[in-house]
């Protein structure tokens, strides 16, 4: 087994793959479509808002080079404001990656409040891993609920995350 170093999450951003394993997840709409019931309106690679702030609207169009401008503009606000949240941390790239996945599915403000931020703080690398599986809602619904057509990938993709999160340990 080799041995790899953690690195300041302030030194790290998102990786090529990373990103576009992101758009590959998020998928593609020209117009906005609300994407889960009780989600709000979502454009291009999952886009909810634009790089002033401003609101996606029911209507908005946007084209696939414009998108892929807006989605890298809006990480790369995230990637700042997460790693601000992560003050000392130190994270495998792979670790960077998923959790901006994270940041880019459920808003910086849910990473904010939520567990697996908590136990990177404290260390608790595989118990932050674990933490993820607790993102398992869709307005108020379980998605983790087998046979629901609901919201199903947002729990596929919690348990595509949380498995890569333990293999990076």
């Amino acid at each position: 087994m080799s041995a790899r170093n953690r690195i300041a999450v302030g030194l790290l951003s998102m990786s090529v793959a990373g990103f576009g394993a992101w758009k590959v997840n998020e998928g593609f709409t020209s117009v906005a479509v609300i994407p889960t019931k009780g989600d709000v309106p979502t454009l291009g690679h999952g886009s909810t808002r634009y790089e002033d702030g401003t609101r996606v609207r029911m209507g908005d169009t946007i084209t696939p080079q414009r998108a892929e401008v807006l989605a890298r503009n809006l990480l790369t606000q995230d990637e700042k404001l997460f790693a601000a949240s992560l003050p000392g941390v130190k994270l495998h790239q792979e670790e960077f990656d998923l959790y901006m996945d994270f940041v880019g599915q459920y808003g910086i403000g849910t990473w904010r409040a939520g567990s697996p931020r908590r136990d990177l703080l404290a260390g608790n690398y595989v118990q932050a891993c674990h933490n993820l599986l607790k993102y398992r809602y869709a307005a108020g619904f379980d998605c983790s609920t087998p046979g629901n057509k609901r919201c199903s990938g947002v729990w596929i993709r919690q348990l595509e995350r949380h498995a890569k999160c333990m293999a990076a340990q």
